[in-house]
């Protein structure tokens, strides 16, 4: 994937990092008091609080500060255009349900785009206070030190992360999906904050991942750290996104794409 030479990606990933932990500062402060202010988005399930905008106001504010003819496009505040070529795309707290329960599974995501092209990912894990990054030919590495896929290649001996839609109509295709993938694996997690999951990925917590209906703001970044930790991921016709190591990728697309 060639790069601009005009766009310093080292300068990118070191703001990306900063902002995100920046962020997740906040994250952390507001923990206790979060579940004050919240509403409800697409369904009844799918909630937003106060938390979730003031930190995609803290992302974008540092960003247009120093970068201000960048685009952006944020969960909660939608899309804002720019001029230079780079677009961020900001998940400022994946894993809201989470958060609100105290489910020690959230995270700030932060993914930089140049010309179309995903360069660079951090997401911070706030409830852990760790930070897994990547940049365009730069590795991965997760609390700074170096990340890397599984290995696995044997889909009976495989730990796959997934997760599921606030649609009751897709809770149910993804029911149907999971009966398939159950039995043939060696067990699923769901930890609820998709950002997270393909970091897991990224760094070998997870030999694989897949979920249907992901959002731009929920791959950005993870996707940039699975490909530069090693692994691969696809959106299959019917939305499903599919992350793993490269011995893995094909035998769990093929199951979840199933007969």
């Amino acid at each position: 994937m060639p790069v601009r030479t005009d766009v310093d990606i080292d300068a990118l990933l070191a703001l990306a990092t900063t902002i995100a932990l920046e962020a997740g500062g906040l994250l952390a402060e507001r923990l206790r008091t979060a579940a004050e202010l919240v509403e409800t988005k697409s369904t009844i399930t799918d909630m937003v609080t106060q938390v979730d905008r003031d930190s995609e106001a803290l992302l974008v504010g540092r960003i247009l500060a120093e970068r201000p003819d960048d685009a952006v496009l944020g969960e909660e505040g939608g899309e804002r255009a720019g001029t230079s070529g780079v677009r961020w795309v900001l998940d400022p707290l994946d894993g809201t349900t989470n958060y609100l329960y105290g489910y020690p599974a959230f995270a700030v995501s932060v993914g930089v785009e140049v010309d179309g092209e995903l360069c660079v990912g951090v997401v911070h894990d706030a409830a852990r206070d760790e930070t897994f990054a990547a940049a365009h030919g730069r590795g991965a590495t997760v609390a700074g030190r170096p990340a890397s896929v599984s290995d696995k290649t044997d889909l009976a001996t495989a730990l796959v992360g997934t997760g599921f839609s606030y649609s009751r109509d897709d809770r149910t295709r993804q029911a149907a999906t999971l009966t398939r993938v159950l039995p043939r694996v060696r067990d699923v997690r769901r930890a609820g904050a998709a950002a997270l999951d393909l970091c897991w990925v990224g760094c070998g917590r997870l030999d694989g991942f897949y979920e249907r209906g992901l959002q731009p703001w929920d791959l950005a970044a993870g996707s940039v750290i699975v490909r530069e930790a090693g692994g691969r991921t696809t959106r299959l016709d019917d939305g499903t996104v599919v992350a793993a190591g490269p011995g893995l990728f094909d035998p769990l697309v093929s199951l979840v794409a199933g007969p």
